[in-house]
């Protein structure tokens, strides 16, 4: 019988990207993760609030080059912002999501922009506004229209995508273009180095972690 093959090494790794997930509480961050890394989705009874910080690790493929993901889901509680604010130093690419059904969250993401604005470490950092649940479209409970999506996204110089955790409509295409971008973008990663295996960059520090991905904060 063949031997199985090895498991991808760090030398194997282009670079890692530290990804942070940030925007108003129910958005549906965590089950954008989930259904990211693990193709999974969970009801909503069955997700608990995010509390503090979440990570997953993730290894994608884009171009024919593989890149290590470190992503960082916060909670968006206010209760947590100072928790969750440290986070914010070292992410190359920050995903701001809001609720296609909830025009607050939509709204309040003009206070998400100003946080990050006040907490990243780059002023190159990679953004994308994701307008998750799009699936509830043909349930009629819609608040956001695509064409207000887009508007503010060109408005604030960001990428834009409509994603539904639940279907899985464009939730790999948003991961994969922030991970495009930081990669055409050299001032963000060139210089740095990734983490030791088994650990990750913590506020520019490494940190081990445990083989689950999930911190326990």
């Amino acid at each position: 019988m063949p031997s199985p093959a090895s498991p991808p090494t760090d030398q194997e790794i282009t670079a890692t990207f530290k990804l942070l997930l940030i925007g108003d509480s129910g958005t549906g961050k965590s089950s954008l993760l989930l259904r990211f890394t693990d193709d999974t989705w969970l009801q909503p009874d069955e997700v608990s609030a995010t509390i503090g910080v979440d990570f997953k690790v993730k290894i994608v493929n884009v171009e024919d080059k593989r890149y290590k993901l470190t992503i960082w889901d916060t909670a968006g509680q206010e209760r947590f912002r100072t928790l969750t604010s440290s986070y914010y130093r070292g992410a190359q690419g920050v995903i701001l999501v809001y609720d296609v059904s909830n025009r607050q969250t939509f709204e309040h993401l003009q206070l998400w922009f100003t946080e990050l604005d006040t907490y990243s470490s780059s002023r190159d950092v990679i953004k994308i506004i994701v307008g998750n649940k799009c699936d509830k479209d043909t349930s009629g409970v819609r608040e956001v229209s695509r064409k207000d999506g887009e508007a503010f996204a060109r408005r604030m110089g960001t990428l834009f995508i409509e994603t539904s955790a639940k279907t899985k409509t464009g939730v790999r295409d948003a991961f994969v273009e922030v991970v495009r971008k930081i990669a055409e973008t050299p001032s963000l990663w060139q210089k740095q180095q990734g983490p030791r295996p088994g650990a990750v960059l913590l506020n520019g520090e490494e940190e081990e972690v445990e083989s689950s991905g999930v911190c326990s904060c």
